[in-house]
This record gives C-alpha cells, sequence and structure tokens, in this order.
C-alpha cells in the first residue's frame, strides 16, 4: 500500500488512515468487535473520514485487516 498517494487537498491514503485509527482502536477497546460485516466497517469508515466522504479502497483495506472480519 501506498500511504503516500495523494486522495484529496493534501490529504494522503496514510493521513486519512491516521486519522481514522485513533476513532478505530476507542471503538475496539470499547467494544472488542464493534463491526459485524464488511459492509458496516465499510460505511464507518467512510462516515468516520475527515472531509472526503468517499470510500477509500486503500484505507478500508488497512481496516478491514485490522479487524479481522
Amino acid at each position: 500500500m501506498n500511504r503516500d498517494k495523494h486522495i484529496w487537498e493534501g490529504w494522503t491514503v496514510g493521513d486519512f488512515i491516521d486519522y481514522v485509527d485513533v476513532t478505530f482502536n476507542m471503538a475496539n477497546h470499547i467494544n472488542r468487535r464493534p463491526f459485524t460485516n464488511k459492509a458496516e466497517l465499510k460505511q464507518w469508515v467512510k462516515d468516520s473520514q475527515p472531509y472526503y466522504k468517499k470510500h477509500i479502497p486503500e484505507v478500508y483495506n488497512y481496516f478491514l485487516k485490522k479487524s479481522g472480519l
């Protein structure tokens, strides 16, 4: 994965991952398995991204692997 890939107005794949990762870790800490399926995770990742509310495959795939779904 290219974390330096530009997505939107100076934001890279890595920037989106780093931003969403904080919320993802908190959600996992509070609720050990907060996501029950891939579609739910995909929507959550998209909604959790700042500014850019479109699906970014690299960001989704990072959290898919991290979630263990």
